[in-house]
């Protein structure tokens, strides 16, 4: 099938469309490149050195002989968007080009305006030129199980039998997000429900957990096909920090006391979960869920298997949390869809650690050791430009 992948020059965007283009499908990428833009803005950069996306493609081309096309725009332009849905005419769109870190919508009001807007608004563009252009198009997109929050009941993917003074119905599962990121993937998943319900489209919202890894097969095959390595305390995640914090034998830096329990996903079960998804498309007028996640696991949990692995002695340092959230909390998710329809998990305890030692010891020398200190504080509005 045709699919166009939305945010392709990103993290996880870039090592889907190789996945897609390696199982044989038509692919093209769009970006504007505003991640890239990120670093700059704060003086950062991924661990891994990346090509630029005329490189990569062009590399990808030489080896295996499939072509990747690409569109440089904005998804809030609508003229843009509309113009790549129509030129393309893919089978499937796969979303990912969202502002996709907590920590930056938190730093200050602009902050999250700018994250609110970009993701909403760009996604209501996408929504809009499916039902225009082609309703039969499969949208997948990218949510986070952050939408959810931390209830005292079990998390369901994404709907919620219930029964009240005498009646049932089935709603949509109560969200409680902890950012103003997390507040625009909620409003995402109402928008995308609402146009299913009323315009009769069709689409997968894809409610991830923290992935980890930085290699696919496809984009080990030459270093200039490299995805992102953050880890940076504004886009970087927990795992990575630890990973790093180890080889530089540094104590890894746990937020509070620990216990906050998290889902997780390793990169080539995400590029796999999104060919399932993909591969097998929601019935017209559908709004599924997954919860896309492999296993979750407490940030203690996930400090001691990088302990554990660890080849050199590392300790665990317990700091000042700098995010709003229950520390002691109940964290048990239903995550079944995919494995029905063919994933077979990677779990952390027996996957890429070691690949991720391996790869931070050969650019350690990139590492900004005071990039990983939290700056952003979730109780007020705080800068984290220093330059």
């Amino acid at each position: 099938m045709k699919v166009l992948v939305l945010g392709g020059d990103g993290y996880l965007g870039w090592p889907t469309a190789l996945h897609l283009s390696q199982v044989g499908h038509d692919v093209a990428v769009a970006d504007n490149f505003a991640r890239r833009g990120y670093d700059h803005e704060m003086g950062v950069d991924s661990l891994v050195p990346i090509e630029s996306l005329q490189t990569r493609t062009k590399v990808w081309r030489e080896l295996t002989g499939k072509s990747i096309g690409s569109y440089v725009g904005d998804l809030c332009d609508a003229d843009f968007t509309y113009h790549t849905v129509r030129d393309f005419a893919p089978d499937a769109i796969v979303h990912f080009a969202e502002q996709r870190a907590a920590p930056y919508s938190m730093v200050d009001r602009k902050h999250a305006v700018y994250t609110q807007v970009n993701n909403v608004v760009g996604n209501l563009n996408v929504l809009y030129a499916i039902a225009e252009i082609n309703p039969e198009i499969h949208l997948v997109k990218l949510g986070t199980m952050g939408e959810y929050g931390t209830p005292n009941i079990d998390i369901e993917e994404g709907w919620l039998d219930v029964e009240h003074k005498g009646r049932r119905d089935r709603v949509l599962f109560p969200k409680r997000p902890g950012s103003f990121y997390h507040l625009s993937k909620v409003h995402d998943s109402h928008n995308i429900e609402f146009a299913c319900r009323i315009w009769g489209v069709r689409a997968t919202d894809l409610n991830q957990g923290v992935v980890y890894g930085q290699q696919t097969p496809e984009t080990a095959l030459d270093d200039r096909l490299a995805t992102r390595f953050d880890y940076d305390a504004v886009f970087g995640t927990v795992l990575n920090r630890f990973v790093i914090q180890s080889v530089l034998g540094k104590p890894l830096t746990i937020y509070g006391n620990g216990t906050q329990t998290r889902g997780i996903i390793e990169i080539r079960d995400t590029v796999r979960c999104i060919q399932l998804a993909c591969e097998t498309p929601a019935d017209k007028g559908e709004f599924r869920v997954f919860n896309q996640i492999t296993e979750f696991m407490s940030l203690q949990q996930i400090a001691d298997t990088i302990v554990k692995a660890s080849p050199d002695a590392v300790r665990v340092e317990y700091v000042d949390n700098p995010r709003v959230e229950l520390e002691n909390h109940h964290y048990n998710v239903v995550h079944t869809g995919l494995v029905g329809l063919g994933l077979e998990p990677h779990l952390l305890s027996d996957t890429l650690i070691e690949s991720l030692f391996e790869i931070t010891k050969r650019y350690a020398h990139r590492v900004r050791p005071e990039a990983m200190l939290p700056t952003v504080q979730w109780r007020k509005p705080s800068s984290i430009i220093s330059n």
